[in-house]
């Protein structure tokens, strides 16, 4: 997978915030289902019930997981979403860089 955790991410498509506000960062990724959690995308409510550790219980809202494909990794550089690269560095290192500037990710 070419996006990890705590990646700077922009929502392309399904359950985001508005227009301008679409980059947010990665705060779990789950490889085997193709799914990310992005910080502040496709909210969720769960109702939970009281317990020792939350005695009122209530409506928690969380987020929910999106899948990898509707994200696209954001270079800070040129600001705007990009697909990924690979290069290797000198020193033998595999590094992600962006494919419109070059940047290292």
């Amino acid at each position: 997978m070419r996006i990890k955790k705590n990646d700077t991410v922009m929502v392309i498509a399904g359950k985001g915030r508005t227009q301008k506000s679409n980059i947010a960062r990665v705060l779990k990724v789950f490889p085997e289902e193709r799914r990310i959690l992005v910080e502040g995308i496709n909210m969720v409510k769960r109702h939970s019930r009281p317990t020792r550790r939350n005695p009122k219980g209530g409506v928690v809202e969380k987020e929910g997981s999106i899948h990898i494909s509707n994200v696209m990794l954001y270079c800070n550089k040129c600001s705007s979403a990009t697909r990924v690269g690979y290069r290797i560095l000198e020193d033998g290192t595999k590094v992600r860089i962006c494919k419109k500037c070059g940047e290292i990710l």
